[in-house]
């Protein structure tokens, strides 16, 4: 197989799912710092505007859980060499006993079908360039929690769509990197206790926890290496979480 010629980061595209806050909105920056022309993409139109009025990039608002709004998003763009699928999350902690089905279906809708349908959209796009799919997913994928059966389920399905997305591209070749973070202090845990500030911020209090731009900077630095080099797998985590 022969090494794929690097192209000008100044010609180089990356879209980034999830990006209107958080880690999707701090890898944008990242990503645009270091040359990339950048698509923000999410449900929240105004954050994403102002995003991309600060780095020179585009807006469009989709919704990964629809698969019109992700067809609309990909009939947008022509060229593509990077995509970070960001969009995600995680409801409720409750037991496998009390699950709540419609929370379980939202993870499944958000994190797996919706990386799914935004990669399976681009993938001609990013074929063409002999690109790159960063996954965001999560050491939930790794390490099971009481509570935690549902997002572990879901981030168990990224990292095998993430594995068998490389295996199946190898010859392009499409590089394909699943990066797992550890506790971070975003609206992650307000989104799992729908609104409940209080219990929120409990998750962070009294505890070492990563920012948003330590994995922006991982996604930068992985979309930064040389055509010819994959970093499958990453793991984050704050000092004191193992």
């Amino acid at each position: 197989m022969s090494i794929t010629k690097d192209t000008p980061k100044a010609t180089r595209t990356a879209l980034v799912t999830g990006a209107s806050s958080g880690i999707g909105e701090a890898a944008a920056r990242a990503l645009a710092a270091d040359g990339w022309h950048v698509i923000v993409a999410a449900r929240r139109l105004d954050n994403l505007e102002r995003i991309a009025k600060d780095i020179g990039g585009k807006a469009i608002a989709v919704d990964v859980t629809d698969q019109a709004s992700v067809d609309k998003l990909a009939a947008a763009i022509d060229r593509l060499d990077l995509l970070v699928n960001n969009a995600g999350g995680a409801k409720g902690l409750d037991s496998v006993e009390e699950a709540n089905l419609e929370d379980w279906q939202w993870m499944y809708d958000t994190n797996v079908l919706g990386t799914l349908r935004v990669t399976k959209a681009l993938l001609p796009q990013l074929k063409a360039t002999k690109g790159q799919v960063i996954n965001i997913g999560s050491i939930a994928a790794r390490v099971p929690y009481v509570g935690g059966a549902g997002y572990n389920a879901a981030k168990h399905g990224i990292a095998a769509f993430s594995r068998v997305l490389r295996l199946e591209n190898v010859e392009v070749p499409l590089r394909v990197c699943e990066i797992d973070p550890g506790r971070v202090k975003t609206d992650f845990s307000l989104v799992r206790f729908k609104g409940d500030e209080d219990k929120a911020n409990a998750v962070y209090a009294d505890k070492l926890n990563l920012s948003a731009e330590d994995i922006a900077e991982a996604i930068r630095w992985v979309a930064s290496l040389p055509a010819h080099v994959n970093i499958d797998e990453m793991r984050i985590m704050p000092a004191d979480q193992v």
